[in-house]
C-alpha cells in the first residue's frame, strides 16, 4: 500500500464487500500478499501460491469476516475489519479451521500455532481490529489501500475506539505509522516463522 495521496476527485471509493465478491477479492489479495513473509511461510511453493492464497482469502471472507466483520473493497483492493462487538464471533469455527487446513496442507499445523501465538498478544481493551488489508501491486500509488484504511479508521474514530493490527512485512510499518499507528512490540511466530509487529492507533476526533 502506498502513502501517495491521489487527487480527491480521483480517489477510489470503498464499497461494501459481499460474499458474492469472494472469488474476485481472493484473486486481488493473492496478488497483494504474494511477497508477504507470513503468506510465503504458509504457502512456500511459488508455483501454487497464487491459487492457494486466492482460496485462503476467499474462505476467510465467506466463512469468517464477511459474516461477522466489516468488509470493504475497491476495484483493486480489499480490507477486512472486526469491530469490538463481533470479535468473539469472528474467531474461526471448527468447519472453517478444517477448510483452511485443507487449503494449507502440511502447513496447517504451523498456521494453527501462528494464529494462537498472535491471538495471545491481542489487546484486552475494546478496539477495532484490521485483519486484512491488501491492494493489487499493479494499482500501487492509486490510493486504493489508503482509501480503505481511511474508511475503517473513520468508523473507529466515530466510535472513539483504538485500532489494532499485526503486520508481518517490515516495509509496511512506515505506511501504518503515517496513518497514526505505533509499534507495540514484536511477536516471533513459533516453528521458525517470521516476525509480526503489533501496532495500535489511538482514536482521533475532529479530523485530527
Amino acid at each position: 500500500m502506498s502513502t501517495t495521496n491521489a487527487p480527491e476527485a480521483a480517489r477510489p471509493t470503498p464499497q461494501p464487500a459481499s460474499l458474492d465478491d469472494a472469488a474476485a477479492i481472493g484473486r486481488t489479495l493473492a496478488l497483494a500478499f504474494d511477497d508477504d513473509p507470513m503468506m510465503r511461510w504458509f504457502f512456500p511453493d511459488a508455483a501454487t501460491r497464487e491459487a492457494g492464497l486466492g482460496r485462503y482469502f476467499a474462505t476467510l471472507l465467506t466463512r469468517q469476516y464477511g459474516r461477522h466483520g466489516v468488509c470493504e473493497r475497491t476495484a483493486a483492493a480489499a480490507a477486512f475489519w472486526v469491530p469490538p462487538g463481533a470479535q468473539d464471533k469472528a474467531v474461526p469455527d471448527a468447519e472453517t479451521v478444517e477448510e483452511l487446513a485443507e487449503i494449507l496442507g502440511d502447513r496447517a499445523p504451523l498456521f494453527r500455532e501462528a494464529t494462537a501465538a498472535a491471538a495471545g498478544h491481542g489487546p484486552e481493551e475494546p478496539h477495532w481490529y484490521l485483519a486484512v488489508l491488501g491492494a493489487d501491486p499493479a494499482a500501487q500509488g492509486q490510493g486504493h489501500g489508503a482509501a480503505l484504511l481511511r474508511s475503517g479508521l473513520a468508523q473507529a474514530d466515530e466510535a472513539g475506539l483504538p485500532v489494532y493490527l499485526e503486520s508481518s512485512k517490515a516495509d509496511n510499518l512506515p505506511v501504518y505509522e503515517h496513518f497514526g499507528f505505533t509499534v507495540l512490540g514484536e511477536v516471533r511466530l513459533p516453528g521458525g516463522g517470521p516476525t509480526l509487529w503489533a501496532m495500535r492507533r489511538a482514536p482521533r476526533r475532529d479530523g485530527a
